[in-house]
């Protein structure tokens, strides 16, 4: 089997959306870009050893290396479209590449973005994904419009994935559901299509908490204090704490993929509606104040969040 041949058999599949002119096949895609809207872009590479172990399954590598991807768009409040993959493999096994391919495939579907083209190598497993999106100008939040006495909220449960990796490390056993949130985690992207008109600053916590919440705070110039106790845990993870009174992983375990995010005062009514409508869990865990840097009450411990470097 070829290159060219690994593409057809599992990386060409119909494209549905009519604003992808030109997808898998050329040497570039084209993609209609309607007025009054600008281009989302961004790119994340997994790395065998790195981001995921030997033993992590072709499906949850696929599915987290769409995701993250989805995650960064989310954070934007826009809304994805397509996506090339770059995947470099050591070795043919078509075992191996179908698994990979249907679940990039069915979560393509899923979140309705298109697989537009890429490039494959022989070589350590890796995978990049670059994921294009759109949203209309002027409209896309970014990390600098925090400002002081906004509010600081999270989506759903903080510090399950870094306390599956915390086991892991640790030769404790995890359970299915806790694999599956370090694996398999779920985008809010119907909670960032939302807040792009409420909220007024954006970040998905993949790094850990303390310190993407700091790269809002740094880009907008402004401090914050939260409350570890308002930190929304799981109750796997809040055993955990209260035997060793450890907050370092919900504050520094990565991969969690949940918006963090600040919302003006007075608009606590259309954040509660949209937690509804999304069926998403949101809970304030601090404010922001003219100070710089970030005051954590509750836990004075060691803190070491992840650095790729």
């Amino acid at each position: 089997m070829n290159e060219f041949d690994l593409i057809r058999d599992y990386f060409t599949w119909p494209i549905k959306d009519p604003s992808v002119t030109l997808g898998v096949g050329d040497d570039a895609a084209l993609f209609s870009l309607d007025y009054g809207y600008q281009l989302v872009t961004t790119t994340d590479t997994l790395v065998e050893g790195v981001h995921f172990s030997e033993t992590t399954s072709a499906k949850d590598i696929a599915h987290k290396s769409l995701i993250v991807n989805l995650s960064d768009i989310a954070a934007m409040g826009a809304k994805a479209k397509c996506f090339t993959l770059a995947l470099s493999i050591p070795k043919i096994d078509k075992s191996w590449l179908q698994d990979f391919s249907d679940s990039l495939r069915h979560l393509s579907e899923q979140y309705e973005v298109s697989l537009v083209g890429g490039d494959t190598s022989r070589g350590p497993l890796n995978i990049n994904i670059t994921m294009f999106g759109i949203v209309e100008s002027s409209m896309a939040l970014t990390r600098s419009g925090a400002r002081p006495g906004d509010d600081v909220y999270v989506s759903g449960t903080i510090g399950d994935a870094g306390f599956c990796f915390w086991k892991l490390i640790n030769d404790f056993v995890p359970s299915n559901q806790e694999l599956k949130r370090l694996n398999c985690p779920t985008p809010r992207v119907e909670l960032g299509l939302e807040l792009k008109n409420l909220a007024s600053a954006c970040i998905d916590v993949s790094d850990g908490l303390e310190q993407d919440l700091s790269h809002i705070l740094k880009a907008s110039s402004v401090g914050a204090v939260i409350e570890v106790e308002k930190i929304p845990i799981s109750e796997v993870l809040n055993v955990h704490i209260k035997d060793t009174n450890d907050w370092s992983i919900p504050l520094c375990g990565g991969d969690d993929y949940e918006l963090c995010f600040t919302i003006p005062k007075g608009s606590e009514e259309a954040l509660k509606k949209i937690s509804e409508s999304c069926n998403v869990k949101i809970t304030k865990i601090g404010v922001i104040n003219d100070s710089l840097g970030l005051q954590i009450e509750g836990f004075d411990g060691p803190r070491n969040s992840y650095q790729h470097f």
